[in-house]
């Protein structure tokens, strides 16, 4: 690995010289380069892209003078072949704006070196590059919810299931449940690789989390934990198939 070739955005000297100290530091990061403000970032971007040495990921501030971090990161997802972005910033309350763009991870300053190394290690997996921990495939996602005025960060491995409620979503844990503003087809889109699967027009379920399966009379159930969730007719039968193929599997069938 020649290590990841990044850019580092903030218009705080200060913030932008330590964030550029951690990311040299790290052995993982190739090159580091360093903009002020967001059209000085894509200026950046589109000369490395011109060079044939594309940027492959950015450590984005939110609250800038001009173009903010979360116009410039709608921006970047439009790139045919975007980098993967970070989201380094203050202030919690643009971590939902964050999930919605895929940003890879969402750091709160200052930033703890630690923090950094995951985010580092995310980018490396999103990117197929060795990450240097070992890991060869990416790891849960984390989403954030409103705790009493904290924001917090649910891992997708804690929900059994997602349940639909209007524009918003409630995240079922074995811990409790979490209201958060996105709707459910995109965590259906977001989450199906990690092995959720939509069984009615108002839920998804974790498939591992599944206990049961009821077909009675017509009507079709999964229990979850202590839950039942209603299973569309439409749902029913790929469920089922679905579930006697995890079976088999788990079985060496």
């Amino acid at each position: 690995m020649t290590g990841l070739r990044v850019l580092a955005v903030d218009d705080e000297l200060p913030a932008l010289e330590d964030l550029a100290y951690l990311l040299r530091d790290d052995p993982r990061i190739g090159e580091v380069f360093l903009a002020r403000d967001g059209a000085a970032a894509l200026r950046v971007l589109d000369r490395a892209i011109a060079e044939g040495r594309p940027v492959d990921a950015v450590f984005l501030d939110i609250r800038m003078r001009g173009l903010d971090g979360v116009v410039l990161g709608r921006l970047l997802s439009q790139f045919a072949n975007p980098p993967r972005v970070v989201f380094v910033t203050a202030y919690e309350e643009h971590a939902v704006d964050a999930f919605e763009i895929k940003a890879e991870d969402y750091l709160l300053k200052p930033v703890r070196p630690e923090r950094l190394a995951e985010a580092i290690r995310r980018v490396c997996v999103a990117a197929e590059l060795p990450d240097g921990d070992g890991a060869g495939r990416a790891g849960p996602e984390t989403i954030p919810v409103e705790l009493g005025g904290v924001t917090r960060f649910v891992s997708s491995a804690e929900v059994r299931y997602v349940e639909a409620q209007g524009d918003y979503a409630r995240l079922h844990t074995a811990a409790g449940s979490h209201l958060v503003r996105i709707s459910l087809a995109t965590l259906e889109e977001r989450w199906s690789a990690a092995g959720f699967v939509r069984v009615h027009r108002s839920h998804l379920v974790a498939v591992k989390h599944i206990d049961e399966l009821h077909i009675e009379s017509g009507r079709c159930v999964v229990r979850v934990g202590g839950s039942e969730i209603p299973v569309s007719r439409r749902h029913t039968r790929e469920l089922r198939d679905l579930l006697v193929r995890r079976a088999r599997r788990g079985r060496g069938e």
